[in-house]
Formats: C-alpha cells, sequence, structure tokens
C-alpha cells in the first residue's frame, strides 16, 4: 500500500510561494522613494483593500462580532504588526535587508525563548543550545556595526522582533477567528495602526512631514508591494498554513529570512563576507533547530 502524503502539494507550494513574496519584501520597498512609515501606510492600506475584495468575492462571511475575547488579541496582534513593519523598514534604510531581516526573524526564538511564561512549557537543554547559536549569529552578523546610524538600525531590528513575537502569541490565542478573516482583520487594524501614527506625529509637528509623491515606476513598485506581497501574500498564506503539518510549516518558514538575505545580495549588491555568512547560517539553523524540537514536542 503506498504512503499518501499528509497534505496537498497544492498548499505547500501556496506557502512556499507567499514566503518568497514576503522575502522580496524589503527588494521592492527599496525600489520606492518614500519614508519607511509612508511605505508601511501605503503597503497596508493596499494590502487591506485587496484583501476585502477577495473575502467578498469568495463568499466569506464575517464572525468576528461573535467572539469579542478573539477579536481583541487579533487587534493587539495587529498593533503589533503595524508597528514591526514601521520599526523593520526603518532598519531596512539604517542596515540593510539582510541584517534587518535577520533581527525581524528572531521574532519566533523570542516566543519560543517566553514560552515557559506564556504557555508553560519547560525550557530544555536543546533549545538553549539553539538560541545560544543563534545569539553568537546575530553577533557575528552585527559585528561590524559600530556607528552611530548603524547601532540605531540594530536597535529598530530587534525592536521589531519583540514586536513581531507580541504579534504572534496574540495571534495565537484567537481560536475562533482563523484563515482569511483573521489576516483581513489584522492588517486592517495595522494600517489604521500607522494612519493613527502619521495624523498624530503631523498634528504635533504642525504638518505632514513627506508628501507623498511618486512617479511612474514609483507607483507600479507600491502597488507591487501591496497588491502582490502583502494582500495576495497574505491570502496564500493564510490559506495554505492551516493545510500543512507543524514540522513542515516550521521547516519551509524559515525559506522567508534566507531569501530575504539572497534577494538583497543578488538584487542590492549587500556585502556578504564569511563572517556574516556565517552569522546567517547560525541564525536561521539555531531558530530552525528551536522551531523543529518545538513543533516536534508538541506533535
Amino acid at each position: 500500500m503506498k504512503n499518501k502524503m499528509p497534505y496537498s502539494i497544492s498548499a505547500l507550494i501556496m506557502y512556499i510561494v507567499s514566503l518568497l513574496l514576503f522575502g522580496s519584501n524589503g527588494i521592492v520597498a527599496d525600489k520606492i522613494s518614500l519614508s519607511s512609515v509612508s511605505i508601511v501606510l501605503l503597503r497596508t492600506l493596499i494590502g487591506s483593500l485587496l484583501l476585502i475584495l477577495l473575502f467578498v468575492v469568495s463568499g466569506h462571511k464575517f464572525t468576528f462580532t461573535k467572539y469579542p475575547k478573539d477579536l481583541i488579541y487579533i487587534i493587539i496582534s495587529g498593533i503589533a504588526m503595524g508597528i514591526s513593519w514601521m520599526l523593520l523598514y526603518e532598519a531596512y534604510a539604517q542596515i540593510g535587508v539582510s541584517t534587518a531581516s535577520l533581527l525581524y526573524y528572531c521574532g519566533p526564538v523570542i516566543v519560543m525563548a517566553l514560552s515557559p511564561l506564556l504557555y508553560g512549557e519547560r525550557l530544555t537543554w536543546s533549545k538553549l543550545c539553539g538560541f545560544a547559536v543563534v545569539f553568537v549569529g546575530i553577533v557575528l552578523v552585527n559585528g561590524s556595526i559600530d556607528t552611530g546610524g548603524g547601532v540605531l538600525g540594530f536597535i529598530l531590528g530587534g525592536a521589531s522582533a519583540i514586536m513581531y513575537a507580541v504579534m504572534v502569541t496574540t495571534n495565537r490565542r484567537a481560536k475562533n477567528i482563523t484563515g482569511m478573516e483573521n489576516s483581513l482583520v489584522q492588517l486592517c487594524v495595522s494600517f489604521l495602526t500607522v494612519a493613527v501614527f502619521v495624523l498624530s506625529r503631523a498634528f504635533i509637528s504642525g504638518g505632514f512631514a513627506e508628501s507623498i509623491k511618486l512617479g511612474f515606476d514609483g507607483i507600479l513598485w507600491m502597488l507591487l508591494l501591496g497588491m502582490v506581497n502583502t494582500g495576495l501574500g497574505c491570502y496564500l498564506y493564510f490559506s495554505s498554513i492551516g493545510r500543512l503539518p507543524m514540522q513542515t510549516a516550521a521547516v519551509c518558514g524559515y525559506l522567508e529570512p534566507l531569501s530575504a538575505v539572497i534577494f538583497s545580495v543578488i538584487f542590492l549588491g549587500e556585502n556578504l563576507t564569511l563572517t556574516r555568512t556565517l552569522g546567517v547560517v547560525m541564525i536561521i539553523g539555531g531558530a530552525l533547530f528551536c522551531e523543529c524540537i518545538h513543533t516536534k514536542k508538541k506533535a
């Protein structure tokens, strides 16, 4: 009797495509001549509108009014996502896409490090070893950062990882609102979060710090980031991850930071020395080891 694959190939392909789209976010953002906050504002707006359209066309119906507690968790998660993206995109500008992306994707490691407090799980020696490898990798990747801008970028990247961890932990508590509805509500809240920040800053400073002016190429890149990388990416991600085994999702998930590093080297010409390459391997390898141990025990 032939062994059947425990999930559909289509779900795996959708998941991998979404990860590669997310991994190229920094590359696309580099082509847009706007501030990091303006890019995130437009990205979340365009992505939200596209997801609303897909949600309506596909015949889905909102259920979040039935689960107010879950809705609160998603709102907190959406706020954290908006803040994390603003921090991440500013980190892109400060220290480059590859380094900022690696710092950002330490978020899942932070979640696992806090799992004894959050979920009452034991912190095993295998996890501690994985955390140690990730920490050494971060030191190697950022060992050359000694300037003001570099230090600021490092802090922003680390803060974005912390907000990523908040986003993940709160979203996981929303058990009854899942799939596209979850991602739609979260993305809309993210847009509102960024919009409130922009309006508040404009009110305090007495006017908008930046007028959004884009040429034809800039508009195309912005539409690509909002519609394809954000809207379509979220749709593919949340439509597929629930149909994949935890171990498969965990292992494949690190294609996102890996692709971000590779894309930044190929398309942006960012320097990846031997030391930094070793750091990249240690960060992704250590995080992947922790994730595999974590999902294996939960399974």
